[in-house]
């Protein structure tokens, strides 16, 4: 048997598994050995059995090529690779993974292993796995060779400060060193976090009202619970009915003014062959000055052979807050159960019937009514009054209240005792306003009382329903009186309580 073929020779160390592209641990050099002088023969030897040197796969150049000085095995008490003995002494793998080591870390991870006890050689070599090459360890091993599960981490000062235990008691070099310990810093378990500190069992929560000296700043002496839902409860009410009465008082008011009719003449084409309601501009616009908005009631016909409708002037007296009569053709003799004296003083009984209806309305509503000129009349007429046909003809002494100048005929107001008019308008010592009729009060309607008279001749210039909140009527335009220039007076405060009392009665 050759010395190659000889179990008691060296045999050369098998190829490690790891990539061969990777550095390998240089052999430990061994001292010669006896068996050195036969490695010649046992070359020949190995040349004859196998063939010519050549043909040796030693000699092949695409062959790995063994050490000539076979490697010494590693002692089996010595610490094995994947522990943390054994990791301190091994060179590190270089394409291993690892997490960047700070310098308190080191130091930490020292400090950690000289208070380890020392293990026996008999325990190592028991307990500890199978050697492994160092190219194979694993970078979880190395990890966890840096870090061993069970030791606490390392803590930095920023992580104390962090922590709070810079804070809780003591500097921070003690913080990391209880930390370390478990103690404090709470990694071992021994203690309660700082952000969870214990209270004895006397002290008091902080926020508790026994922290505070027994109850809350906020609570008045001797405050129950009961106390305290009252005063919750009744501020809740007062908040709605703020709300409500801030949307009754903030919602637009809604005024309806009554329609002038125009009547088909007789022979005429177009639009005067047709039936039209319409109102003056200026009326609309005095109304609107004081930011609520116009409608134009139209007449109804609920039997009708063309349109019928089921709308009636009831409907408009319910969601409309005040109506204004306005001026126009004169009030029939017919509806004051008069005849009419001369031909053109006839007056629109058609127009008579249908305010006279939305005057009742609004007033069974309890909803207020402004006259003018003839609104005037008509609230008179509504109440049982009668009228003057024609003041020229049945006042021959009285001034004339009707001229070619329209709007600028003018003349003075005086006002009886206790007139409620005269404590809305302004004190003036010559109120003008101006004059555009030629009919007037003549018998008081029931329940009324004359709140102005004409200063030169006495003749009834505004009258008020004594039992409504606010139904009056005025015999001037007060909607001309702007146009007309400073010296007329100022009706704005009747209508601001008009619109007043529109607001207190919509509900």
């Amino acid at each position: 048997m050759t010395d190659a073929q000889d179990p008691k020779s060296p045999q050369p160390p098998s190829k490690p598994e790891s990539d061969t592209s990777k550095p390998a641990p240089s052999p430990t050099p061994a001292a010669p050995s006896a068996a050195s002088p036969s490695s010649a023969p046992s070359a020949s030897g190995a040349a004859k059995a196998g063939g010519s040197p050549a043909d040796s796969p030693a000699t092949r150049s695409s062959d790995y090529v063994e050490p000539a000085t076979p490697q010494t095995p590693r002692p089996t008490a010595k610490p094995v690779a994947g522990t943390a003995e054994g990791s301190a002494s091994m060179p590190p793998n270089p394409d291993t993974l690892t997490r960047p080591v700070p310098p308190t870390e080191v130091s930490g991870s020292a400090d950690a292993k000289a208070e380890k006890p020392a293990t026996s050689a008999t325990s190592a070599t028991s307990t500890a796995p199978a050697a492994k090459p160092a190219g194979q360890t694993s970078a979880a091993e190395v990890a966890s060779d840096r870090n061993p599960i069970g030791a606490s981490a390392p803590k930095t000062a920023d992580d104390v400060k962090a922590a709070g235990l810079g804070s809780a008691g003591g500097n921070i070099d003690e913080a990391r060193t209880t930390g370390g310990a478990g103690g404090a810093g709470g990694a071992g378990g021994g203690g309660e976090p700082p952000h969870q500190p214990s209270f004895g069992a006397g002290a008091p929560r902080p926020g508790s009202p026994a922290s505070m000296g027994g109850q809350p700043s906020y609570l008045q002496a001797g405050d129950s619970p009961w106390s305290v839902l009252r005063r919750i409860m009744s501020a809740r009410l007062r908040a709605w009915y703020d709300r409500a009465g801030q949307r009754i008082t903030q919602r637009t008011l809604k005024i309806g003014i009554s329609a002038r009719i125009f009547h088909p003449e007789p022979g005429a084409k177009g639009l005067r062959s047709k039936t039209l309601q319409y109102l003056e501009e200026s009326i609309a616009h005095w109304v609107m000055s004081r930011d609520v908005l116009v409608f134009m009631i139209p007449t109804v016909d609920t039997q009708g052979l063309l349109h019928p409708s089921h709308i009636r002037l009831h409907d408009y007296a319910k969601h409309l807050d005040g109506l204004v009569l306005q001026g126009g053709a004169d009030v029939s003799p017919l509806t004051y159960s008069e005849v009419a004296t001369r031909h053109e003083w006839q007056g629109d009984r058609m127009r008579d019937m249908y305010e006279l209806e939305l005057l009742h309305e609004f007033v069974e509503q309890g909803k207020p009514i402004l006259g003018v000129c003839r609104g005037c009349q008509l609230i008179n007429v509504a109440f049982g009054g009668t009228l003057h046909q024609d003041i020229a003809t049945d006042l021959p002494e009285a001034i004339p209240h009707v001229t070619e100048t329209y709007e600028h005929n003018r003349h003075t107001l005086t006002f009886p005792e206790g007139s409620s008019l005269a404590q809305m308008l302004a004190p003036l010592d010559v109120p003008i306003v101006n004059s555009i009729h030629h009919q007037s009060v003549k018998t008081l309607g029931r329940d009324l009382s004359v709140e102005a008279v004409c200063a030169e001749d006495g003749v009834v210039e505004a009258i008020r329903y004594r039992k409504a909140p606010f139904v009056m009527g005025l015999q001037w335009h007060p909607e001309f009186h702007r146009a007309g220039g400073p010296e007329f007076l100022d009706c704005t405060p009747v209508l601001d309580n008009f619109l007043r009392a529109a607001r207190e009665t919509r509900f």
